[in-house]
């Protein structure tokens, strides 16, 4: 009933009991008690027993026991009773096996009888009934002595404890100061490190980009002379070019000057270099017929070489000394047609003086040979 009246989802009340919770958080255990009590004690089914009984129609009815007194609800509504007996209204209660009986104080009201399912029922719901109904008379009575000064010491005691709860708030508020004066100057520290390090990066960056900016000055630096030697030597060799033009310049001047002269040493060279190329022409002539000259010589001397070859391989008879005339005479003649053929070979060739000597040493050699 309380989720239908209120019309909230399990995850919104679960969200406001912790708001609720928070709000009531530095409330002691017994006041959160009482005050659960005072919220509890209004609704319709609170301290209410109920006990499932019939009527003597046999009806299906309910039965409730509160500290106020009896109620009769029916079957399908436990909220609203149907018939209420309050205690100061009823002057007995019995029962007698599962028969319940209840008296009013009026004599002429009908006594209202229900049953109970078992006797053990009809004994609880009288145990109920004689509880509640001490406890209703006991509170309308005046408080005695002891009750007086039992409910005194309760109010000094609850004000000893309002008071120590409250130094216990008060110091726990001090301390949640503290605490948050705390966290408060832990965390304006972090926010003066963080800026520390901000500033010492910052620095650090700066002194980078220093460093950075003076090496880029020095090779500016560097780039402008080696510019500035770059130019100066260009300017130099601008000079030596000019310098240069202008000996040219008198150069041409002066070849113009001499022009003549050049062409005459030019036609002087052409002659001569025409002298030179016919004595050379003239040499190569001499020279090819020295060549063939040799050529010739070599020649002869294969002939020569081949002849001496040819002789030396033919067999010859010597006749002893005291042979007859005939005999020396076959040898004059065989010897005159060896001299006669080489005096033929010797006449074939003009030969210089030194050919002929060797040609003699060599005809030497073959006559001894023979003999």
């Amino acid at each position: 009933r309380v989720l239908e009246q209120h019309k909230l989802n399990k995850d919104q009340w679960e969200e406001r009991i912790q708001v609720w919770h928070e709000e009531h958080r530095g409330m002691i255990r017994e006041d959160a008690v009482l005050e659960y009590l005072k919220i509890a004690q209004d609704l319709e089914m609170y301290g209410v027993n109920y006990f499932s009984i019939k009527n003597k129609k046999g009806s299906e009815l309910w039965l409730g026991v509160d500290a106020l007194g009896l109620n009769i609800y029916e079957q399908n509504d436990r909220l609203t009773p149907k018939i209420g007996f309050p205690w100061s209204e009823i002057r007995n209660i019995s029962f007698n096996d599962k028969k319940f009986v209840i008296k009013p104080i009026d004599k002429k009201a009908p006594d209202f009888v229900f049953y109970a399912p078992r006797l053990r029922i009809n004994k609880r719901i009288l145990a109920l009934c004689m509880g509640n109904h001490e406890l209703y008379m006991r509170r309308r009575k005046p408080d005695t002595i002891e009750v007086q000064q039992m409910k005194a010491q309760a109010r000094e005691e609850k004000h000893q404890k309002q008071m120590e709860r409250a130094l216990l708030e008060n110091e726990k508020k001090k301390r949640e100061l503290a605490e948050k004066e705390k966290e408060k100057i832990e965390r304006e520290k972090e926010e003066l490190m963080e800026r520390l390090k901000q500033i010492e990066e910052q620095t650090k960056k700066a002194q980078q980009e220093l460093e950075e900016q003076t090496r880029r000055a020095m090779e500016l630096e560097q780039e402008r002379k080696r510019a500035q030697e770059e130019a100066e030597k260009l300017a130099k060799e601008r000079r030596e070019a000019e310098e240069a033009k202008e000996a040219l310049l008198r150069a041409s001047h002066d070849q113009q000057k001499t022009q003549e002269q050049l062409a005459a040493e030019m036609a002087e060279l052409t002659a001569r270099i025409t002298q030179l190329e016919l004595a050379r022409q003239k040499k190569e002539s001499e020279a090819q017929e020295w060549q063939q000259k040799a050529q010739m010589v070599q020649e002869d001397l294969e002939k020569t070489k081949e002849e001496l070859k040819t002789a030396m391989s033919t067999p010859h008879v010597t006749e002893p000394m005291h042979s007859e005339n005939e005999h020396d005479d076959e040898q004059d003649e065989n010897a005159a047609e060896a001299s006669a053929e080489l005096r033929s070979e010797a006449t074939i060739k003009d030969r210089s003086e030194e050919q002929r000597t060797t040609e003699a040493e060599k005809n030497e050699r073959v006559q001894k040979h023979l003999k």
